[in-house]
């Protein structure tokens, strides 16, 4: 007899990690998810969800883009790419031993790593610069001063560094203000002169400009100072400024100069094929390298030519095919914004300028950012287009169905007080009271640490809804096939994040279980200490008002992650929700709730349905007054369902024909609690 097997993913062996979201690490995610490689996992390290694109930044800075146009959403690139995207900042790496370092998160081991952070423009030797300056790079801090500036009615400001970047930049922010009607002097300083590296016929058009746009140019003046509200130059001479950038050319970061790698004034020196001279398990790209067999300016069309080659060659090191060499052009076009719609194209020693130019260079830049956004459709066949079944709390079986199989449940011993149907069950063990739940979450984010971080607040808010005090807590883990190397490395980051989310809460892990299958499922059993009566669900009172402690929508905008439909940043702050305790919130409420509970896969219909029913009484939700997380109403609208959204449905017309009203509000307190208001 011969039986059919479904056999398992092959096993993830290698782990290939880049560091930084820059223009050659975007591309490389979305040659990935073109093309994954089985058996490697990948994952991205980036302060943020998103990358801003820095040739759009004068745009911006003018008043022609908006924000959120700037920016790459690493998250969905990570998403397509099968990636796990860690927001966080490296801080050391040791080369040697194939180890790098997350601030505030701990170690991570690699077989190869990337990196790609770009440069700083940050002058730290100016005094006064910490205080009051800001560097045009890295581009997102700087755009985010620059619009509350604008947005705050302006005032002088000085560029420092007549370069390229500082003279568009300066052109920019004079156009912007005089859009806005703010009539405020610009000022560009340079201790040498205008765009030296011009021809003088470049330079000669971009004094017009700049005299078109109002700026005023300071050539060979030497800052002593920044201050609040001036810069002091060497001669003495002051010169007005409330906003202050430094655009002083290409600064390496200064933490690779402790990695072991080789440098070269501060940039990591690679060869032809991107690989650092002093460790071929790492690579280098965009700004932050040093091409030691073709030096080159820094400049973003290199960073976008060198993405086909990196990824060609991390796959070769992994395969043991042949790597390709880097060979970047020696003249490429450079196309300079003159503040208005207008720009100034340079190449081989040809020069034009006029709107035509500038539309050119809109045409390029945004066809650079659809390739990043407009993502190739899944087929059915892809595993990552499976929307049969959310992850998350979206995996759980039907609220119909549960309450038919707990129903035929026996009556609960005599030493348990709640049994089940409630958040968790009330156990007599002498004259105390103990409170005994069990939880566990599907993947929905590559990021084991994450999950298990997330995991251990969800189930950690039974404990919390039944008004009890966090004891301890029993893991049950299931990983994907691994190799013996990787199983270590993983439960290590699970244990180690979930420890410190259970620890936050007065809690401790006592053991568990891990097992393998499929795909990572993480899940805990808590224990919690009553030291009066269980908040039940059946508490709840007519004339009560009911307060939700977070936004609604979480479901809605994983589903629309899953299916490559959602935004980044709206995603991100649901993360970082669901990763936050609520131990505080559970302490204020529990001293004045009559009835509490956690709002997870059932939605707030569902929920609210089972204490109604427990109580015996009814609600009214009033739909504006509900708190969602931004995004979520908008996915809604475009049909983005978590596949528990029938059983929820049910739930919810359940609750519309309930006679009592029960108020939601979106007044945020420090506590990050909802509270009613008045009506």
């Amino acid at each position: 007899m011969v039986r059919a097997v479904m056999p398992l993913p092959l096993p993830i062996t290698r782990e290939v990690v880049l560091i930084g979201g820059g223009h050659t690490h975007a591309l490389v995610l979305r040659k990935w998810g073109m093309d994954p490689l089985p058996g490697v996992r990948l994952t991205v390290i980036n302060p943020a969800p998103t990358a801003p694109y820095t040739g759009m930044l004068p745009g911006f800075v003018a008043g022609h883009y908006k924000r959120a146009e700037l920016d790459i959403d690493l998250m969905r690139l990570a998403r397509f790419a099968g990636a796990r995207l860690i927001r966080g900042i490296v801080t050391t790496i040791d080369a040697d031993a194939k180890r790098l370092t997350i601030a505030g998160r701990g170690e991570l081991s690699f077989d190869l790593a990337s990196i790609d952070i770009g440069i700083t423009s940050e002058n730290t030797e100016i005094k006064g610069f910490s205080e009051f300056g800001v560097g045009a790079k890295p581009l997102g801090p700087y755009a985010n001063k620059w619009a509350t500036f604008l947005a705050s009615g302006g005032g002088p400001v000085a560029v420092i560094g007549a370069g390229l970047g500082g003279t568009e930049l300066a052109m920019a922010m004079a156009y912007a203000m005089r859009e806005a009607g703010h009539a405020h002097p610009v000022t560009l300083i340079d201790c040498a002169s205008l765009t030296p590296e011009l021809p003088l016929a470049a330079r000669q058009t971009l004094r017009r400009a700049l005299d078109a746009q109002g700026v005023d140019l300071k050539e060979g003046a030497e800052v002593a100072e920044i201050t609040r509200d001036c810069v002091l130059l060497k001669s003495g001479e002051v010169l007005p400024s409330t906003l202050t950038v430094t655009a002083t050319g290409a600064r390496p970061w200064a933490w690779l100069q402790e990695t072991g790698l080789k440098i070269n004034d501060g940039f990591i020196r690679v060869d032809a094929h991107l690989r650092s001279l002093s460790h071929g398990a790492i690579y280098a790209c965009g700004d932050c390298a040093d091409l030691s067999h073709a030096p080159r300016p820094k400049a973003g069309v290199f960073a976008v030519r060198a993405a086909p080659i990196l990824f060609h060659n991390l796959r070769a090191d992994l395969t043991g095919r042949a790597r390709r060499a880097f060979h970047p052009q020696r003249d490429y076009l450079k196309l300079v914004s003159l503040g208005e719609q207008s720009a100034l194209a340079l190449r081989s020693g040809l020069r034009a300028s006029g709107p035509a130019l500038w539309r050119w260079k809109d045409r390029i830049d945004r066809r650079f950012m659809d390739r990043l956004s407009d993502l190739p459709a899944m087929t059915s066949s892809d595993p990552r287009s499976d929307q049969r079944l959310c992850a998350g709390c979206g995996s759980k079986v039907g609220r119909v169905a549960l309450d038919a199989a707990i129903s035929d449940l026996p009556q609960p011993r005599d030493d348990v007080e709640t049994a089940a149907g409630d958040d968790a069950a009330v156990l007599k063990v002498g004259t105390a009271r103990q409170v005994l739940s069990t939880d566990h979450l599907r993947d929905f984010t590559n990021d084991p640490a994450l999950l298990a971080r997330i995991a251990a607040f969800h189930a950690l808010g039974d404990v919390w809804a039944m008004g009890a005090t966090p004891q301890v807590a029993l893991t049950s883990i299931v990983l994907p096939p691994l190799s013996p190397r990787l199983q270590e490395a993983w439960l290590s980051e699970i244990m180690d994040s979930a420890g410190r989310a259970f620890e936050s809460a007065g809690a401790q892990i006592v053991g568990g279980h891990t097992t393998q299958g499929a795909e990572l499922t993480i899940g805990y059993t808590v224990t919690g200490l009553l030291s009066g009566a269980p908040l039940t669900l059946a508490g709840a009172k007519p004339g009560d008002a009911l307060i939700l402690t977070r936004p609604l929508g979480s479901g809605v905008l994983l589903a629309a992650d899953m299916a490559l439909k959602g935004r980044g940043p709206d995603l991100a702050l649901a993360l970082d929700a669901m990763a936050t305790s609520q131990a505080d919130a559970a302490a204020r409420l529990g001293q004045s709730a009559t009835a509490l509970t956690d709002v997870t896969g059932f939605g707030l219909a569902g929920h609210l349905a089972a204490m109604a029913n427990a109580s015996n009484i009814g609600a009214e939700i009033w739909l504006e007054a509900l708190p969602i997380y931004p995004g979520a109403l908008h996915l809604a609208e475009r049909g983005i369902r978590s596949t528990l959204y029938p059983d929820n449905l049910a739930a919810a017309a359940l609750v519309a024909h309930k006679a009592r009203a029960l108020t939601f509000s979106s007044i945020h307190r420090p506590l990050g609690v909802f509270l009613p208001r008045s009506r």
